[in-house]
Order: structure tokens, then sequence, then C-alpha cells
């Protein structure tokens, strides 16, 4: 049995690993990048790098998801299914080659500059996928320590190559094609350290092509695919959209513009998005036994939630001085930023209660909301973008985040019977208010501006421990439960 307060602890270390090396990634690393290419130049490798990733469930057609639900449920068929999976991953990667640089060559009609960078760009998509694949065995065995390792060792070997390129240590110029070949080394290396942990359970590694096997597995992530596809689509067609509804070069610096923007959210998300990669296995091993998930649920939310929050109002206030401090005083675009991080919040709550249907087989009910998510980004951003540009797919993004985040909670608590915790929307709507006068008070109180910055956090954490919305009892039932 594992020890009680394993969850708890495996979360700690997974999120400090991550806040130490990833926000450098991203906050340091991508930033100095687009500042030495230039928002043209950076804005046609964003739109190039969300083009790869809008096709990726040709790498792993919900294969990455349905194996983590299954073999968390079931581990004994680990060694059984691996080396077939592993072949299985290995075609689709060539499927998906070969489907992208078709759509890519007809459609996109880019040069052959462009698409020898897509190329490596697909490549490093499928070395991610395949990670990603391998650290669901990892975690469906619940071997948290040795993921939370993994989940940095791809950005920590990037970020060396970087740094190396930036202090002049190689004769090697900082340019695209050095940055993405700087991530095909962090990925490639995290890829076979990954598979030496997964083959120290799964046995020796054989190619096992079996047809029989391949369409029944097909079949069951089925469902996980369409999902995947979907929540790519209404993630990442902002970018792509952007550079094909505004003319000429417009298009490239709007599309560097909303990268720029988008960069202090997804490093947000990454730490978001651990705790539905822990959270997944967990729930669906308390679903199989029966077990009740509310509590963990309502855990859940105070602790993701609460800080979610913090995080999108104080953005949202503080966005001009975010860009000028991470693009060395520039501040264009800033405004877009403080719309985007907005989502945070109903992304974080999606991480939760999304985790919560895929766990429990909803899939239905999530594809039709994706459907739904797709179809509405995409209507708002016809009507957006020529008109307010970047800023008019923030605001979509925004729409659309929210809009989803919300069906999926109905479904919640409609499917698993969840009572209305009156005391608890009260919380909620007394930190907000509370945090919401703070902010305005604070705001032009001193200089420099880091300063009510500080104070805004910390009272916001006061408050958050004020109405309740985190308390120490809340996290000791959590370490109560017994997860194996």
């Amino acid at each position: 049995m594992v020890q009680k307060k394993k969850f708890v602890i495996d979360i700690v270390v997974l999120v400090l690993l991550n806040l130490l090396i990833k926000p450098f990634w991203i906050l340091g690393i991508e930033p100095k990048v687009q500042l030495e290419v230039g928002n043209a130049l950076y804005g046609e490798y964003f739109v190039l790098f969300n083009f790869s990733l809008l096709l990726n469930i040709l790498l792993d057609f919900g294969l990455t998801n349905f194996n983590n639900r299954n073999i968390s449920r079931h581990s004994h068929l680990l060694e059984k299914h691996f080396n077939k999976m592993f072949t299985l991953k290995l075609v689709l990667g060539v499927f998906y080659f070969a489907v992208t640089m078709f759509l890519a060559a007809f459609f996109m009609k880019y040069d052959i500059r462009y698409l020898k960078l897509l190329v490596i760009l697909c490549f490093n998509s499928f070395l991610l996928s395949f990670i990603l694949y391998l650290r669901s065995n990892l975690l469906a065995l619940h071997l948290f320590k040795i993921d939370s390792i993994i989940s940095v060792l791809d950005r920590l070997i990037m970020i060396l190559v970087m740094l190396i390129l930036f202090l002049k240590i190689l004769p090697m110029e900082v340019n695209i094609m050095n940055f993405v070949y700087a991530q095909t080394l962090g990925y490639g290396i995290t890829t076979i350290t990954a598979l030496y942990f997964v083959l120290k359970h799964s046995g020796k590694l054989k190619l096992d092509w079996d047809m029989h096997f391949n369409l029944l597995i097909i079949k069951k992530s089925f469902p996980f695919a369409i999902l995947v596809l979907l929540m790519t689509f209404y993630n990442r067609l902002d970018s792509v959209m952007i550079e094909k509804l505004l003319p000429g070069i417009e298009g490239k610096i709007q599309s560097g513009l909303y990268a720029k923007a988008f960069r202090l959210l997804d490093a947000a998300n990454m730490i978001a998005y651990l705790f539905s990669v822990q959270l997944l296995p967990i729930f669906s091993k308390m679903i199989k036994e029966q077990q009740n998930v509310s509590q963990i649920v309502k855990t859940s939310v105070l602790l993701l939630i609460t800080p979610a929050m913090i995080v999108s109002l104080s953005t949202y206030f503080y966005a001009e001085e975010f860009s000028a401090l991470l693009y060395k005083g520039q501040t264009e675009g800033y405004r877009i930023l403080a719309v985007l991080m907005l989502c945070f919040t109903a992304i974080s709550a999606t991480y939760i209660f999304g985790t919560l249907l895929t766990a429990n087989g909803n899939l239905y009910y999530l594809n039709l909301m994706a459907f739904g998510g797709i179809v509405l980004n995409f209507i708002l951003n016809l009507i957006l973008i020529p008109r307010f540009e970047a800023m008019g797919a923030a605001i979509s993004s925004l729409v659309t985040q929210f809009s989803t985040a919300a069906f999926q909670i109905w479904m919640s608590f409609k499917i698993f019977n969840f009572p209305v915790n009156k005391s608890l929307i009260l919380s909620f709507m007394g930190f907000m208010t509370g945090s919401l006068i703070c902010v305005l008070i604070t705001k032009n109180l001193f200089e420099p501006w880091i300063l009510n910055f500080t104070l805004f956090l910390c009272f916001s954490g006061v408050l958050a421990f004020a109405t309740r919305l985190i308390h120490p009892k809340k996290v000791k039932k959590l370490m109560s439960f017994n997860f194996n």
C-alpha cells in the first residue's frame, strides 16, 4: 500500500521541478530567441509549429490517454501490450509525417525553406508524442517521481544547448533552425531515457506488428483520438488563422505578437497540466473501485483554481509590466497578454473536470464539447481577427475556453451528482471581490511596480486562507485517501 501522503508529495515534487526548469525555457530562452530573430520570422515559426500540432492526433490516435487509463486499472497488461503499442506508434509516426507534409505542400504553399523547418518540427512532434506515451506508462504504474524527472529533462537539455549558443561557446548563430535543432536534441535524449525506465517494467523491446490487436486498440482509443483532435484544433487554430486572415507581412507580425502573449499562458498551462496527468490514473482507479471522488475533486479545485484566479487577475492588471520584463522594455502586444491570461482559470478547470470525465469514459460528451468549441472559436476568429487582428484571436480564445469549461463542470455535476456547495461558491466570490479591490488599490501605490505586485500576492494568499479556499485541514483530507 502506498503511503497516504504519496499523491500530495509527488505533486509537490513534480510542480517544483517544473517551476525550476520550464518557466526558464518559456520566459527566458524563447523570448530571447524571438528578440534575436524578430517578430516576423518568429511568427512564421510559431505558425508552422502550431500547424505541426494540428494533426498530432495521427501520431497518437488517443493511445496515450487510453493507455494511461487502461494500464492504471490493469498494470499487468504493460508487459503484454508494450511492444505492440511501440510498433503501432512508429507506423502512426510515418503516417502523420506523410499527411502533414502533403497538406503543407498543397494548402499552405510554403517554399522549400519553410518545408525544411516543418520536417524538423514534425520529427520533434513525433518525439514529443513518444515521450508522452512512455510517460503514460510510468504514470499508470504510479512511478510519479521518475515521471517528474522525465517531465523536465527535455527542457533542461534544450536550455543548456541554447545557453551555449547565446554565450558563443560554439561558432554557431542563434537562429530558428538551431533553436529547433536544440529541441530535437532534448526530445531525443529524453525519449531514450524514458524508454529505458519503461523497459525495466515491460521487458525486452522488439517490433511486434499485430493487425488484430492494432485494430482493436484503435477502435477502443478512437473516442480519445477524436477528443484530442478537436481540442487541439480549438487550442492551436488561432495563430494559423491570424496569418491566413491578415494580408502579407502583417499576418506574420501579428502571429509573432500573439506568440509573445501566448508564451506566458503556455508556461502557466504547463503547471496546471501536471495536475491532470497525475489525476487521470488516480481518478480512473478510484472510479473502477467505486470510491467517492467528490472530496479529491473539491480539493483539486481549491489547490488549482485558487492560484489560477490569482495568476489571471494579476497578469491582467500587470500585463504591460510583465511584457517589459520579458522583452527588455518592449511592451507591444501586452493587451493581448492581458486577455489571454484570463483563459488560465478556465483552462485549469478543464484540467480537473475534463480529466474526471475522461477517466469515467464520458468521451461522447467531451467530444460534443470540443466540437462546439471548434465551431465557436472558428466563427469568432472569422469575425474578430480581420477587425482586431491578434487581439480578436485572444477574445475568441477567452470566450471559447470559458464556454467549454462551463460545459465540463456542468456535465461533471450531472454525472457524478455532486452537491452544489453554496459556502464554497460564496468563498470564491468573496475571494475574487477582495482580490479585485486589492489590485485596484495597490496597482499604483508604490514605485517600482514589483512592490505593488508583491503586496497584491501577499494579500491574495492571506485572503485565500481567510475565505477558507485553502486550508491545512483540506490538504490533510486529501492526504487521507488511499489511491492504490
